[in-house]
């Protein structure tokens, strides 16, 4: 028997993953509350998400593993699997994880995320020719020094938790966002750059989180002739300067769109602020920026006196929203009913249905345990079921006062994009994840 059929859902205009970890990160702003294509600012780290010249020199690769530093001035492909799967007690990546690196969807040219990506490109070849170096191939095994500490997240951060990030090693990670890249290609001479890359962050399960999605960084250092120049200080030029910039960004990419500027906090940029566009009747979040802390300029280059401004952006959710995507497993997607879709160069695409199969949902109830927290049965969940399964959500929980513990059921929805699901398959992987679950994660199935 074929499962129920349903209805694809409206698509939740939240383009690329964030973690709760990441969330913490920015502080709640008092402002209308926009759809956004990534979850509201209090709900997001900004993420200032070809191959170097011989001019540049090379990067820094103190702290990595010798195999993380030959690959940081080569091209980025699949590592080998005893390089991510180490005997490290550390060590919480999965095959599901692995089978994704090296896939570098921004360098495939007729991809959507590589048809954004060069759109981003032409734009700044245009307004600002021969000024930013392009770097896209830079490996994605980071130290912790390079992820964390010199993005001055705080040392005692939730989003360094195991329950947040990928770790290779107790001090080596899979990047959460390409600003990972920033203080150590400062340091290599660098001084107006794009660093784009694949980006790994554990989360929830949904039409637009997936673990894995692609960042774009930008970053320009100012010299102080350039704000004496205009007769303005450092920080009112660079702010300027920035907004200007993403303003023509922003109408590039979606037309004569209006704009309009919050107000936010990140721990690497002061003052900081989230762009947000009026797109197809909806106020629409794209990016967070802001003038680089100084503290992070100064320590990573001897142009004292300078200031330097940065944003990061999603790709997925530019791509979702200009390109109508509903889902995000969609760019993952080998299928050429999908892939034929896009061309480079083609920013008028709109994605095309090509099979609306019946979703198939299932519950499972448990008494949680002290191992148990959302992002570690989507890791499982996601380990066992793959891109079939479209989403985890809580749809009960409750205490019991008398023994104290805590219930919760979720429920599992599972659709493919290719093919319908029988009822027997999406039994056998149900009783997979609900014996893994009570194993692995110590809860008392019910």
């Amino acid at each position: 028997h074929l499962c129920n059929r349903q209805d694809i859902g409206i698509m939740r205009l939240c383009g690329g993953p964030a973690s709760g970890a990441m969330r913490a990160l920015n502080a709640t702003r008092h402002a209308p509350a926009p759809v956004s294509l990534a979850p509201a600012a209090a709900a997001r780290i900004l993420s200032f998400t070809p191959a170097f010249s011989s001019a540049r020199g090379p990067l820094s690769t103190r702290g990595l593993p010798k195999f993380v530093a030959r690959a940081v001035a080569e091209k980025s492909v699949a590592p080998p699997r005893e390089k991510i799967f180490t005997a490290d007690p550390a060590n919480n990546i999965s095959d599901y994880i692995y089978e994704k690196m090296g896939m570098n969807l921004h360098q495939q040219r007729d991809h959507p995320i590589g048809v954004i990506k060069q759109a981003i490109y032409d734009y700044f070849d245009k307004n600002h020719p021969g000024k930013f170096t392009k770097i896209d191939d830079l490996f994605p095994v980071v130290s912790t020094v390079q992820n964390f500490d010199e993005m001055l997240v705080p040392a005692d951060h939730i989003s360094r938790s195991s329950n947040d990030t990928y770790y290779v090693t107790q001090d080596t990670v899979l990047r959460c966002h390409t600003s990972a890249h920033q203080a150590e290609t400062l340091r290599s001479g660098e001084r107006a750059f794009l660093v784009t890359g694949d980006v790994y962050r554990r989360d929830s399960i949904d039409a637009t989180h997936y673990p894995v999605f692609h960042q774009m960084e930008c970053v320009r250092v100012i010299a102080p002739e350039e704000w004496e120049a205009a007769g303005t200080d450092a920080t009112e030029f660079a702010s300027s300067e920035l907004k200007a910039t993403l303003e023509g960004l922003a109408k590039h990419l979606f037309g004569n769109v209006e704009c309009r500027w919050i107000d936010a906090y990140f721990p690497f940029t002061e003052p900081s602020y989230e762009l947000e566009i009026f797109f197809n009747g909806k106020w629409l979040e794209v990016l967070g920026c802001g003038v680089m802390q100084q503290s992070i300029l100064e320590k990573n280059t001897s142009d004292k006196g300078h200031r330097a401004w940065a944003f990061g952006l999603g790709l997925e959710r530019l791509a979702m929203v200009l390109f109508e995507v509903p889902d995000i497993r969609l760019f993952w997607s080998q299928d050429d009913r999908f892939l034929k879709q896009f061309k480079a160069g083609n920013l008028k695409a709109k994605f095309k249905s090509f099979s609306k199969f019946p979703s198939c949902y299932k519950d499972m109830a448990f008494w949680v345990s002290p191992e148990f927290t959302e992002n570690n049965l989507c890791e499982l969940v996601r380990g066992i079921g793959g891109d079939l399964v479209e989403e985890v959500t809580l749809i009960d929980s409750f205490s019991n006062k008398k023994t104290g513990k805590t219930s919760n059921c979720f429920r599992i929805t599972y659709r493919s994009m290719e093919r319908s699901l029988t009822d027997d398959e999406i039994n056998q992987l149900q009783e997979r994840v609900r014996l893994a679950t009570a194993e692995q994660l110590k809860v008392e199935l019910r």
